[in-house]
């Protein structure tokens, strides 16, 4: 995540924020620009909803996202545009019962999760249908809470994502975490994993990558169901950290891609708030040196893979010691192995069009 400031008064802003806290202009982001603008309203439109221009001084260029009302967006339409929702609201095909305070708390954290999601894919190019324009390959988010003995299970199905909203109260998510033996659950892992399946979906089995995925993950058409049933039984193979990125995705071939696709999307969103910050890591001994790094790239442009994953192992180490300098778990509690290195750059060919191999260390 890149880091943005304020046109007006210069003060520094994070990416979910609505007012400045330096002048109390009005902010909103702009897809277009990948950017979080300062505004100044400029009048209403015929329908009477406000419009706002980009400070200093533009035409009239953009309303709010009808979901703002809710404190659940703070990205911008265009003015001249029919939408009442943005890009990313308009994705939403079932959201849960506002009249209740706590599943709209819920709503307002798995939001921003989302829009963190949508930040990093259109920051990669990757297209965004939704299925009220494209009803065989559009994406669809459902955020659904438990209701007496109905669980909603967190998952992905023909281009719809479901999220249990349960999964927005970290006391819930933290026991879930603990039941299921997993290092790291958060909502932005979620959405990362479970698009991760989509994009299967629209670059792997669409796009004529098949044989390929098939060499690096598997043959995905072994019966799935089965696959976790043997997982959770506690079927799993025994060296899994020299070939899969979790021990989740040695399940089955679908789920090591969607693993492997949510750490190359927190590898890359990371790296470029490292950038942002203009972060170097210069280790005191000699002997540690090979854990220098400068982050002097940002790594949603044409930067190879091969720099991408050098750098990423000094953050690592430099981060989770920081963590456990303040007794919190590590940060990235994953080291991937050399299988790993292949697949993430597999997926970094496919995203971005790429044609170069990783090249053997």
């Amino acid at each position: 995540m890149r880091l943005f400031e304020c046109h007006a008064c210069s003060h520094w802003l994070s990416f979910e924020e609505m007012q400045c806290a330096g002048c109390q202009r009005e902010l909103g982001y702009v897809t277009d620009e990948a950017h979080l603008r300062s505004l100044d309203a400029v009048g209403q439109d015929v329908d009477g909803r406000p419009l706002y221009a980009a400070h200093p001084g533009s035409e009239p260029a953009f309303r709010f996202c009808a979901n703002r009302a809710y404190n659940a967006c703070n990205w911008l339409v265009p003015s001249e545009s029919a939408e009442e929702l943005c890009l990313s609201c308009r994705t939403n095909l079932t959201i849960p019962d506002l009249s209740s305070q706590l599943f709209a708390e819920r709503w307002q954290h798995i939001e921003i999760a989302k829009h963190r999601l949508m930040y990093s894919l259109l920051r990669l190019g990757l297209a965004i249908p939704n299925k009220a324009d494209d009803s065989i390959g559009g994406l669809s988010f459902q955020f659904l809470a438990d209701m007496n003995d109905m669980r909603v299970m967190t998952g992905h199905e023909d281009g719809i994502i479901t999220i249990n909203i349960a999964e927005a109260d970290s006391v819930e998510r933290e026991r879930a975490r603990s039941s299921m033996h997993e290092p790291y659950r958060t909502l932005l892992g979620h959405f990362r994993h479970e698009i991760g399946h989509y994009y299967w979906d629209r670059l792997v089995r669409d796009g004529g990558h098949l044989d390929e995925f098939r060499s690096l993950f598997g043959d995905e058409s072994f019966d799935y169901q089965a696959a976790l049933q043997q997982y959770y039984a506690g079927n799993y193979p025994q060296d899994w950290r020299e070939r899969f990125v979790s021990q989740y995705a040695s399940a089955h071939p679908w789920e090591d891609f969607a693993e492997t696709f949510a750490h190359f999307l927190h590898i890359v969103d990371t790296l470029e708030t490292a950038y942002a910050f203009g972060l170097r890591i210069r280790p005191k001994r000699a002997a540690q040196q090979e854990l220098a790094a400068t982050i002097d790239f940002n790594p949603y442009g044409d930067v190879p893979i091969e720099s991408i994953l050098e750098a990423w192992k000094p953050l690592t180490v430099a981060v989770n010691s920081l963590n456990r300098s303040m007794g919190q778990p590590d940060l990235y509690p994953f080291e991937p192995g050399p299988g790993v290195l292949e697949k993430l750059a597999f997926i970094d060919r496919i995203v971005r069009g790429r044609d170069v191999q990783l090249q053997a260390a």
